[in-house]
């Protein structure tokens, strides 16, 4: 999954694999109300298309549904900070940025340092 992956458009491809997988669900009788959508950072992508999809979430907003990530410790924090081993900083900034650009769902290690950091992140958004 990591050796190689490929995207001719990393975020039009995982959107429309989110709709159609929504779709399934909904047509299989999940209510639309009990799904959420997480574009799955880390899972077949290079630090550039996680870069991307980050920077552009609110571009899943049109599907309607929540929008999860996990961000935490992943090693993106790492690639983009350089310390391997200390990743707390770098995942509370993930998450914020995530929330941001307008994730719901924030999928954390460091449960009480990250809802500290979704509280102002979320209340920096409400004030745009």
């Amino acid at each position: 999954m990591q050796i190689d992956p490929h995207y001719d458009d990393v975020l039009e491809e995982v959107k429309l694999f989110l709709a159609e997988r929504a779709r399934l669900c909904c047509d299989a009788g999940i209510a639309r109300e009990r799904l959420c959508i997480d574009p799955g950072f880390g899972f077949g992508k290079r630090l550039a298309h996680n870069l991307q999809l980050l920077r552009e979430l609110a571009q899943f907003e049109p599907l309607g549904l929540p929008l999860a990530v996990g961000l935490s410790r992943k090693s993106m924090v790492a690639a983009l900070g350089g310390r391997a081993q200390e990743r707390l900083a770098g995942s509370l900034a993930l998450a914020a940025i995530a929330v941001l650009h307008g994730a719901r769902i924030i999928r954390a290690h460091d449960v009480a340092a990250t809802v500290d950091a979704v509280r102002i992140a979320g209340a920096v958004r409400q004030r745009s």
